[in-house]
């Protein structure tokens, strides 16, 4: 059990290299097919063979296809399903005995299993496979770059403790892609430059360049991104600025962002309350210096919108007390929720919603005032960004202090390729952000 991408199949085909014994697979999606009984057919043929060749193991991938919650019927059609999962159960833990026969499977929906194949006797163990921990990142950064020559710059302790929240799946894509960049400038080894701009990739999709904005459109960007960039440098307990660009990446014409220094796994209000103001940050910096609204703050307004209300109705964050409102309703033959179950009064929905509005203007005063206090370096983010475009935060804290900024170094210069001559290739996009508080979205046509 666990998130996608941290390598539950993985592990699977790892058993089947060490355990020695038979090893079956099949994935949860092969049983039913268009034919009535096929599914159970299948089922009773996959333990027979089991049987035969015991001691074995059967590993069933994606679970879930075939062993979702049995419903009542529920938009029909799905007896079939049923009737496969009941075949299952008896195989597992029925009137006959399977010994011999060890059962494995994978699944990132747990939630919609059906409770009787979790039971002890079917499955005894439930196995987390979290995303990976910093010496875990660590580790399997090791095994990615075994086969790509490396530059003496290149430490992955450092890229381990940067990269948090990377699952296996994304450390590899990371690894690829910082090759291929390296590859694309007749390089020999992997720079730890490459790497970082593999990360942002990843991150935060593929650089834009060649979108068409006008130079108003510029300006609006790149005040709204040092409205973000100067609130999250200078708000106490937010995570650290890690970059800011007003390069469009993905569907935002600029971003902010940050990433925490560990991997977190709760968080205090004061916490919660300062990344608000970070969202805030950027549509404050609109009315005090552009002296006009736009549509860029509408991502920023959604997430803390939804952040405000986890914390009223899910959290116990606010003078409602120390209550949750709203069951989720459990959707039989959906994964996620159709709808919240209403469990409370018209008054009480009143309530949550002006606590919903006291956070987020709250947030939005505070931001305000950092503006306020901080006009000229603001100023300079903004001019800044115009200029380069992409400032880290080590950049910002200097413009915050008013000492100007460093030279930008040359790119690495391309070797040219020793077997015969490569046609000139354009230099790699410069790096740019990632993960996100404040993407600033480009409005849909009307």
């Amino acid at each position: 059990v666990g998130p996608p991408g941290t390598g539950k199949t993985l592990l699977a085909r790892a058993i089947a290299g060490e355990a020695n014994v038979p090893f079956f697979s099949i994935s949860g999606s092969d049983f039913v097919e268009m034919f009535v009984g096929v599914g159970a057919s299948r089922v009773r043929d996959l333990f027979e063979q089991g049987k035969k060749n015991a001691p074995c193991i059967i590993f069933i991938d994606e679970l879930d296809a075939v062993g979702r919650h049995r419903g009542a019927g529920l938009g029909g059609g799905h007896d079939e399903r049923e009737q496969t999962l009941n075949a299952m159960l008896v195989e597992m833990d029925g009137f006959d005995s399977n010994e011999g026969v060890i059962l494995i499977a994978a699944t990132n929906r747990p939630d919609v299993l059906d409770p009787a194949l979790l039971r002890p006797g079917r499955f005894d163990r439930r196995v987390v496979v979290p995303r990976p921990d910093f010496k875990g990142r660590e580790e399997i950064l090791k095994v990615h770059v075994r086969k790509i020559p490396l530059a003496p710059d290149v430490d992955l302790s450092v890229l381990g403790r940067g990269t948090p929240g990377f699952s296996g799946a994304d450390l590899a894509n990371m690894v690829n892609e910082a090759a291929l960049l390296a590859a694309r400038r007749n390089r020999k080894s992997v720079l730890m430059d490459d790497f970082e701009q593999a990360k942002d990739k990843v991150l935060m999709g593929v650089e834009r360049r060649s979108m068409i904005i006008s130079d108003e459109e510029k300006r609006n960007t790149a005040y709204h991104e040092a409205g973000h960039a100067l609130v999250a440098t200078m708000m106490p307990g937010t995570d650290p600025l890690h970059k800011v660009t007003i390069i469009p990446r993905g569907m935002a014409l600029g971003v902010t962002m940050q990433l925490p220094v560990d991997d977190k796994h709760t968080y205090t209000k004061d916490f919660l309350e300062s990344q608000l103001a970070v969202m805030m940050g950027g549509r404050v910096t609109e009315e005090i210096f552009l002296g006009k609204l736009t549509t860029g703050a509408g991502n920023d307004f959604e997430q803390a919108t939804e952040l405000a209300r986890k914390m009223v109705c899910e959290w116990g964050m606010s003078e409602m007390g120390p209550l949750t409102f709203g069951k989720k309703e459990e959707a039989i033959f959906l994964g996620r929720e159709i709808a919240q179950h209403r469990d409370y009064s018209e008054d009480t929905a009143i309530h949550i919603d002006q606590e919903v509005k006291k956070i987020v203007m709250n947030a939005y005063q505070r931001a305000r005032t950092c503006v306020e206090q901080n006009r000229e370096a603001l100023e300079r983010i903004a001019q800044a960004l115009l200029v380069r475009e992409v400032l880290d935060a080590a950049d910002i804290k200097l413009l915050i202090e008013g000492k100007p900024l460093p030279e930008k170094p040359a790119p690495p210069a391309a070797k040219p390729a020793e077997v015969e001559p490569a046609p000139s290739l354009k230099a790699a996009p410069k790096p740019a952000p990632a993960f996100t508080k404040g993407s600033r979205e480009k409005p849909a046509p009307a």
